[in-house]
């Protein structure tokens, strides 16, 4: 399913766009845009959810080496915070294709909504299983994010970081009542919103 690249269906210049980050309670919203060039395939892209750590980092190397053009964008923790994540999640993402040192000539998005540009563009629920170049965008954008949790995760070690990614397990949110909320927190959600009213 994942083999069948975008040149059959769309323009050469395709780029998939994908964003990693919506439901932790800690950390910026990343997004990647990739355009993958059809004379280097890449093989075994897929949702990077659905790969090993190791095949991700393997991956993410490879893709930055033989892609046509990419580039990672963000939304922060304040933006987030003022937008809502959807809004920042859609920033993010229109300035991730926006940076692309080559521009592409459509955006295949992962999800349901598009952000509001001037791209030809198609919104793809599960984009990231079915088109390479958002499965790559995919990699790109967890293994950026994973990397900057670990390393949060030395800054706070007692929050656990480096194992739950932000994510609100039981870890975290014990750990978010005993310790309180860090910088990094994003106060606009609930778990987080909840501990701050409380130690007001």
């Amino acid at each position: 399913m994942a083999d069948l690249f975008d040149t059959f269906e769309f323009p050469l210049l395709t780029a998939g766009v994908d964003e990693v980050g919506r439901g932790p309670l800690a950390g910026d919203v990343v997004t990647a845009a990739v355009i993958l060039d059809p004379d280097k395939p890449i093989v075994g892209l897929n949702d990077s959810k659905k790969l090993t750590e190791k095949k991700r980092l393997a991956l993410f190397d490879e893709i930055r080496e033989k892609a046509l053009s990419y580039s990672i964008a963000r939304a922060s923790i304040d933006e987030i915070d003022s937008l809502n994540i959807l809004q920042a999640s859609l920033l993010a993402m229109k300035r991730a294709v926006e940076a692309l040192p080559v521009q592409p000539k459509y955006v295949l998005v992962d999800g349901n909504r598009l952000p509001k540009w001037q791209y030809p563009a198609q919104a793809v629920v599960k984009g990231d299983s079915l088109h390479p170049c958002i499965g790559a965008a995919s990699i790109l954008a967890k293994v950026t994010r994973d990397a900057e949790m670990d390393a949060l995760a030395e800054q706070y070690p007692e929050y656990g970081f480096a194992s739950h990614k932000g994510y609100p397990t039981k870890v975290h949110l014990n750990a978010l009542r005993e310790h309180g909320i860090t910088p990094f927190h994003r106060r606009s959600y609930a778990p987080v919103r909840k501990i701050v009213e409380e130690l007001s």
